[in-house]
């Protein structure tokens, strides 16, 4: 068992996006992980977009996102451009954060040609921030959010990001 992180830039639960974080977490949750879920809209604006550190929200949510075994990001696609919050929580990532895990991008978006943020947007950030076992994701439409197809997608993507998960070390103290 895994513990796993859901980083999500959903507006709201019943969003195209918080429907897919629900289903991609219940999937895991199926297989076995431990799932957390970070809703970086919960987090305080100011303190994020202003890398306050010091914020005791802030802190967490780092924290729980650099201690996890394996991190699925998802966000819609605006103007073919990941959210900008989540882009603020990762930004206050050190460099490297995401070297040796697993990672799982996610995307839904209104257009068929907003798929290309997941390669020319999210993926580079994911790179910059040290991901080296980036899963194949999956970009969802908005409309066809909670269709047989669409949630067999989502639970293929689920089986191969479990299957990309190793076991991290910790630190004992």
């Amino acid at each position: 068992m895994s513990d796993l992180m859901i980083i999500s830039g959903a507006p709201s639960h019943s969003a195209p996006t918080g429907v897919v974080v629900s289903h991609v977490s219940e999937a895991l949750r199926a297989a076995g992980h431990h799932v957390s879920l970070l809703d970086v809209r919960a987090l305080p604006t100011l303190s994020l977009l202003t890398e306050d550190l010091r914020d005791p929200e802030i802190a967490a949510a780092v924290s729980s996102v650099l201690s996890a075994d394996g991190i699925v990001i998802a966000s819609p696609v605006y103007r073919a451009a990941y959210s900008g919050l989540v882009k603020a929580l990762l930004d206050l990532l050190p460099k490297k954060a995401l070297r040796g895990r697993a990672v799982l991008p996610l995307a839904t978006g209104g257009s068929q040609g907003f798929l290309v943020a997941m390669d020319y947007a999210l993926h580079p950030l994911l790179a910059a921030k040290g991901a080296d076992q980036v899963v194949r994701g999956e970009f969802v439409l908005d409309q066809n959010v909670g269709s047989p197809a669409a949630a067999a997608a989502l639970e293929a993507a689920a089986d191969r990001f479990t299957s990309a998960l190793t076991p991290r070390l910790r630190k004992v103290s």
